[in-house]
């Protein structure tokens, strides 16, 4: 096997073995970004010199005794709405195309800590808003099993380099699906944390009370480790919540026996692909051998949560894309001869299409007259739609939905059709807006070879019953012996 192959639990042990060094694990992946991305289109800039830099620092350390953490010279992939100081952060946007953050986010704090390896920054749709990643500035991401289908998004670049092993792990960010749809879509896993679990500072917002950073691993394991190293209070996020640290690795046990599972009936009618549905059937069938109960339930609320979502998050986006100007920083027009014109004409050439579309749609939700007819109603849908977790959850330990209601689609199919493009998020936009945990597991490929993700819903900061639910799937199954296989493509 070549190192690249590896899970990020397989390399902690090779390093802590002198199997290999850092410097080993690091060429790889970045040979294999030469070899690969070029295909794939993955990453917006890779950081060749920094990582072979970081990595011999840790081989040095290793050598010379000196103590090093866990996770010392692991490479990560960084999506590029994060901010790492000194290195460009686009959010995949003409507006920040050359932007260099002058700090840190927390998540990059705690890998520095740990002394990681950072492999580049990665594409997304711009400013997060997409399922595709069609919506980028600079390029298309393809994905890696069928280079003429989308890899999802907005993530995915985060889900495409750990698909296509260009990446052992990834950071994603997760607003409405961002993270699960493409892992989904690429045959990974990802994980939507409980809002508040991790913070949110140095992440460039969309909408603030439902972005949340998460992992994009190969295997469940792995993003548990990560969990761990992300997870935590911030007391520069308001939004960050003081609980208790837990080791996430402790859930990972092979047994979900007792354990109630409700499949919301609603997840499964009009609109999912028939091979999608039948590969979560199977799932819950799986589910009931290896020991827990499966029962149908009704989440009727479910159909009203694109609607809600889009509201809240064009309004939220509205408000936080405001300060893109031309003035303060980010691309400005030179074609001006007034403030006004400065306005104007930086957003106008500086967002591209869906950007600008969820401004304005933002910007009328909150507008005088408005305002009260569909944000303020929105927002009292939210807490029904959160109420009815609540209440499958003095029920059920957890649920179980498809994540996305079909698998990757081809480029270009859905571009032209905004409303057809939102319907990618159904199933996981409810997750958001109740701000509980989510995470996406390949279970199958379809008739065409592409995967399919089911997906995990818990109650808020319960964790851990996912990772419990989800090991065990794992570890009774073989999706991992599937490999991406670079089909299709540009002619």
């Amino acid at each position: 096997m070549e190192l690249y192959e590896y899970t990020v639990h397989e390399l902690v042990k090779k390093l802590e073995n002198g199997e290999v060094t850092s410097t080993d694990i690091t060429k790889s992946y970045l040979d294999r970004i030469k070899e690969k991305d070029p295909q794939v289109k993955a990453y917006v800039s890779v950081l060749e010199e920094k990582a072979l830099a970081k990595a011999k620092q840790v081989d040095d350390n290793r050598k010379a005794g000196t103590p090093v953490s866990q996770f010392a010279g692991i490479p990560i992939g960084i999506k590029d709405n994060m901010c790492m100081t000194g290195i460009r952060t686009t959010c995949s946007s003409k507006m920040l195309e050359n932007f260099i953050a002058p700090y840190d986010a927390t998540v990059i704090e705690k890998f520095n800590k740990e002394d990681m390896v950072y492999l580049g920054k990665l594409n997304m749709d711009e400013f997060a808003m997409g399922s595709s990643t069609e919506y980028s500035a600079f390029f298309k991401t393809a994905n890696p099993w069928d280079l003429s289908r989308v890899p999802g998004g907005s993530s995915g670049g985060s889900a495409a380099a750990v698909a296509a092993e260009m990446a052992p792990w990834a950071l994603g960010s997760d607003t409405g699906g961002s993270i699960r749809q493409p892992a989904s879509l690429c045959g990974v896993v990802g994980l939507k944390p409980t809002y508040g679990l991790v913070s949110r500072y140095g992440l460039v917002a969309f909408a603030s009370s439902l972005d949340q950073i998460g992992p994009i691993t190969k295997d469940v394991t792995d993003a548990a480790m990560l969990l761990n190293l992300i997870a935590g209070h911030d007391n520069k996020d308001a939004t960050s919540i003081n609980i208790e640290k837990k080791d996430y690795t402790q859930s990972l046990i092979n047994n979900v026996k007792g354990m109630k599972i409700g499949l919301p009936k609603e997840y499964l009618g009009e609109g999912i692909n028939e091979e999608v549905k039948q590969a979560i059937l199977d799932v819950a069938k799986k589910y009931e051998e290896l020991g827990a109960t499966v029962e149908e339930c009704s989440l009727d609320v479910g159909k009203y949560a694109t609607a809600v979502y889009y509201i809240i998050a064009c309004a939220e986006a509205s408000s936080n894309l405001g300060r893109f100007d031309g003035i303060r920083y980010g691309y400005r027009t030179e074609k001006f001869n007034d403030l006004r014109d400065i306005y104007k004409n930086s957003r106008s050439e500086g967002f591209g299409p869906e950007v600008k579309r969820r401004i304005i749609l933002g910007t009328y939700v909150l507008s005088s007259g408005y305002y009260d007819a569909y944000y303020k109603k929105a927002q009292k849908v939210r807490t029904v739609i959160k109420n009815a977790y609540d209440t499958l959850f003095e029920k059920y330990d957890i649920l179980l939905t498809p994540t996305s209601p079909t698998t990757a689609f081809k480029m270009g199919e859905k571009s032209n059709n905004p409303l057809e493009m939102y319907l990618a998020d159904i199933y996981t936009v409810p997750v958001n807006i109740g701000g509980l945990p989510g995470m996406s597991i390949p279970c199958a490929l379809d008739s065409k070879g592409m995967p399919i993700g089911f997906q995990l819903i818990g109650k808020a900061f319960d964790e851990t019953t996912i990772f419990k639910a989800a090991y065990t799937y794992e570890q009774n199954t073989n999706f991992r012996e599937n490999k991406p296989t670079f089909k299709g493509g540009e002619k």
